[in-house]
């Protein structure tokens, strides 16, 4: 069987975890601490469920010096800032990550997105298999023939079919179908009037986005309803959507350990109860983790 590497878009599911109640545990310095409780729980329901072999946890670090930032501006500026509270509780999940065995990726110029691309095609050369840990679309652009994206809090569960069935393109189109869309999410500004299932449609008709761009004159003899206006749209701002490609393209080339070795499961780290005790965690949360230890073995 083909070893499978799990790649966790840590900074989703802290985010998830800070959102979904108020500040109702703390550390030892009476801090906030409920994202790292959610997330820690999050985590040792995947160790669970799964007991990896191989796993990895990437964060961002990056939210004003992604190499993004030096392309386009505006990139993500129409986010507020993390509050310093968030920000704080950030770093314990970092470690409570590293603390369960996860090899833990993060980095000033690239985003978690980046560093599980470049995880995955690391591991990719050395003949495994990756899951990603993820509810975003953008990952849909990473799978291959033998991955999958997973998003276990929705138990949801997808591979290279299932892209092409939530978004309307295959894989490899993905980051041209988004820079066609445009996400304002993370302020990329696509191609105005052009959406989902325009872009779709122009992606299964012209095959990628440099080709479209090419032949957009030859969008206004498309039967289907808006061609002639999609057309227009696409000569004048064939410059944004070139722009926006720059910016939806993850990067395959970000600094993550080499080797597969790098990514294995390691035992818990000796530190974990004293990690524990500083963020108060409970005795249901410590008795999952003394049953855990009991019974890995990392490879």
């Amino acid at each position: 069987m083909t070893p499978t590497a799990h790649l966790v878009d840590g900074s989703l599911y802290v985010c998830r975890a800070w959102f979904a109640q108020g500040p109702d545990v703390f550390d030892a310095d009476g801090e906030p601490a409920h994202a790292v409780h959610g997330f820690a729980r999050f985590l040792l329901d995947l160790l669970e469920r799964v007991r990896p072999t191989h796993w990895a946890v990437a964060f961002d670090e990056s939210l004003t010096t992604c190499f993004r930032n030096a392309i386009y501006a505006d990139y993500k500026a129409n986010r507020p800032p993390a509050p310093p509270d968030l920000l704080r509780q950030f770093d314990g999940c970092r470690r409570i990550a590293q603390a369960l065995g996860a090899t833990v990726l993060r980095d000033t110029q690239y985003e978690a997105d980046d560093l599980i691309g470049s995880a995955l095609e690391t591991l990719r050369r050395e003949g495994l298999r990756s899951v990603i840990v993820s509810a975003d679309k953008d990952f849909g652009q990473l799978i291959g023939l033998h991955d999958e994206q997973w998003d276990p809090s929705r138990n949801q569960r997808w591979d290279s079919a299932g892209v092409k069935t939530r978004l309307g393109v295959r894989p490899d189109q993905v980051a041209d179908y988004l820079a066609l869309t445009g996400d304002a999410t993370d302020n990329i500004p696509g191609v105005p009037g052009i959406g989902a299932k325009t872009a779709a449609i122009l992606l299964h008709h012209f095959g990628s986005l440099d080709a479209l761009l090419a032949r957009a004159d030859e969008v206004a003899f498309l039967r289907t309803r808006g061609a002639a206006a999609a057309s227009q749209k696409l000569r004048e701002h064939a410059d944004l959507a070139r722009l926006s490609r720059q910016l939806t393209g993850i990067a395959l080339d970000a600094p993550v350990p080499a080797g597969e070795a790098a990514y294995r499961r390691r035992a818990f780290d000796t530190g974990l109860d004293d990690l524990l005790d500083r963020l108060n965690f409970g005795a249901l949360t410590r008795a999952r983790v003394r049953a855990l230890a009991a019974s890995q073995n990392p490879a």
